[in-house]
Order: C-alpha cells, then sequence, then structure tokens
C-alpha cells in the first residue's frame, strides 16, 4: 500500500549552497549517521550512489532527475533492506529569506502492518541526516 515519508526543514544557509549540496548527490556519510560511506558511479542523471550501511549491508540509489531551475532531486532506491517494493525519494531546496527550506518525501509501499515502524524509522534516519546537513552547511555543531 502506498504511503509517504515528510521531512522539512529551515537551513540558515543561503538556498543555493543548501542546492549545491544535494545537487552533489554524494557526500551522505557525512550527514547521515545510518550511512558509512557514499560513492557515486557516472555522473548526473542515471547515476548511481552506493551507500554502505553503519550496521552491514548496502543500499543503492538511481538518479532520476537534477532540476536545476525547480532546484529538485528525485531518485529511486534499487536496493535496500525495507520491507518496501517502492521507494521514490524527491528532496527539493527553496529560498525563505536569507535561508532555505529543504523537503525530502519519500514515496513507499508498505504492507500496513509494517506501515508505522519503516515510516517511524525512515523519518528518524532523513530527519538525522538532515539535521548533519544543516549543522554542516550552517557551519554549527550536530
Amino acid at each position: 500500500m502506498d504511503d509517504q515519508v515528510f521531512v522539512q526543514r529551515v537551513i540558515a544557509a543561503p538556498h543555493d549552497k543548501v542546492w549545491a549540496a544535494v545537487r552533489g548527490v554524494d557526500g551522505l556519510e557525512r550527514w547521515f549517521p545510518v550511512i558509512d560511506g557514499c560513492r557515486v558511479e557516472g555522473s548526473g542523471v542515471g547515476c548511481l550512489r552506493i551507500m554502505d550501511l553503519a550496521g552491514g549491508g548496502e543500499m543503492r540509489d538511481r538518479i532520476e532527475e537534477i532540476d536545476d531551475s525547480a532546484q529538485r532531486l528525485i531518485y529511486r532506491r534499487l536496493q535496500h533492506p525495507f520491507p518496501t517494493s517502492k521507494y521514490l525519494g524527491r528532496v527539493n531546496v527553496r529560498p525563505h529569506g536569507d535561508s532555505a527550506v529543504l523537503t525530502w518525501t519519500v514515496d513507499i509501499d508498505v504492507a500496513p502492518e509494517q506501515r508505522a515502524e519503516l515510516n517511524g524509522f525512515l523519518t528518524g534516519a532523513i530527519s538525522d541526516g538532515v539535521a548533519g546537513m544543516a549543522a554542516e552547511l550552517e557551519g554549527t555543531p550536530a
């Protein structure tokens, strides 16, 4: 059954700086505690982002869209440890005064009995990563 995870945060950094970090596709290990390493094969749309997980295992994303005018990145998670057959992520950045609003949305297909647990885990993991990104871009400790 389709469901959506949604995380939004104001980051006290210029929106173009936040977009550049998102657009870069790599570096997720700097922000997400659950990711030990992140490497990219290829470049731009169609490239693969491969993440080594802190507890072991690997996730792989294919970058589906990088839209500089809309400041939107879309990725499809091809390999993951989650009980879902669909995982499509969208990261949007928009100006908010001198800051930026980052919105991270993930569409998943998950069984009703696993929905609460998976949504809670993904919301927490994405929130932690966005907080790590904010700390780096704002120049403040995480």
